[in-house]
C-alpha cells in the first residue's frame, strides 16, 4: 500500500508533463440546454483528478449566477474568475502555473474573433490546454463569429444537442420567447427553449403573423 502512495505523485507528474507537451483546444458547442457547460465541468474535473492545475473563467456579462461560479443547468458548479476580456487570461497565465483553462459562454466576450484565436494559439504555445463552451448560433440562427472561428482550429469539436421542447427530436437552436430583438439577452428557461429546425421555423412564422396582426391593430 505504501508503494502506491509513493508512486501516485510520480504518475500525476508524468500525466501533467504529457499534457504540457500536448496542449490542445477542446470546443463544446450547440444550443442552450444541450449540456455544454456540464461537459466543460467534466473535462476540468477529470483533469483536476489527474493532478492537472486547472482554472475556469466566465464573461462579466453573464449575471445569471454568483460572480465566482459557473453553474450548469443540472446544477454542477465550477469556481470561476469573472473577466471582461480573453486577454486577461493571458495575463493570469503569465503569473500563475496552470495546465488547463476552462472558458464558459465564449460567445459573450467582446474581443474580436481573430484576437481570441491569437490569444488561444499563444496559450497553447505555452503548453496550456483550453476547454471552451459556447453557443454556435443566436436565436435568429446566425452563427456566433468567435465559435465559427474556433471550430477549424479545434483539436476536439463536440456538437451537443438538447431535446426539442415541442416535439422531442434533437434540438437545433435556442428559440427566444420574448420579442426583444437585441442579439444578446442573458436568460435561462424563462427566456429560451430549445427547438428542432421544423418547430423553430413554425414558431417563427407564427411570431411574424402575430407581429403583423399587432401592427394592423395599431393602424
Amino acid at each position: 500500500m505504501l508503494w502506491k502512495m509513493e508512486i501516485l505523485p510520480i504518475l500525476n507528474s508524468m500525466f501533467r508533463w504529457n499534457m504540457k507537451k500536448q496542449a490542445k483546444l477542446i470546443v463544446h458547442t450547440g444550443s442552450m440546454f444541450s449540456g455544454k457547460t456540464t461537459s466543460l465541468w467534466r473535462e476540468l474535473y477529470r483533469m483536476k483528478v489527474a493532478g492537472y492545475k486547472t482554472i475556469a473563467f466566465k464573461p462579466s456579462v453573464d449575471s445569471r449566477h454568483e460572480d465566482e461560479k459557473i453553474i450548469s443547468h443540472d446544477n454542477l458548479e465550477l469556481d470561476a474568475i469573472k473577466i471582461e476580456s480573453i486577454k486577461e487570461i493571458l495575463d493570469y497565465a503569465k503569473n500563475n502555473e496552470i495546465d488547463a483553462i476552462g472558458i464558459d459562454e465564449v460567445q459573450f466576450f467582446p474581443d474580436k474573433p481573430s484576437k481570441i484565436v491569437d490569444y488561444f494559439v499563444e496559450l497553447m504555445q505555452n503548453h496550456i490546454t483550453i476547454v471552451v463552451s459556447g453557443l454556435d448560433m443566436d436565436y435568429k440562427t446566425k452563427p456566433f463569429e468567435v465559435v465559427k472561428e474556433l471550430m477549424p482550429i479545434a483539436d476536439e469539436l463536440i456538437k451537443h444537442h438538447a431535446i426539442c421542447a415541442s416535439c422531442g427530436e434533437d434540438a437545433w437552436v435556442s428559440f427566444r420567447k420574448s420579442y426583444n430583438e437585441e442579439r444578446i439577452e442573458i436568460g435561462a428557461q424563462d427566456s429560451y427553449e430549445p427547438l428542432c429546425r421544423s418547430c423553430y421555423n413554425r414558431k417563427m412564422k407564427d411570431r411574424e403573423k402575430n407581429k403583423n396582426q399587432i401592427s394592423l391593430d395599431e393602424i
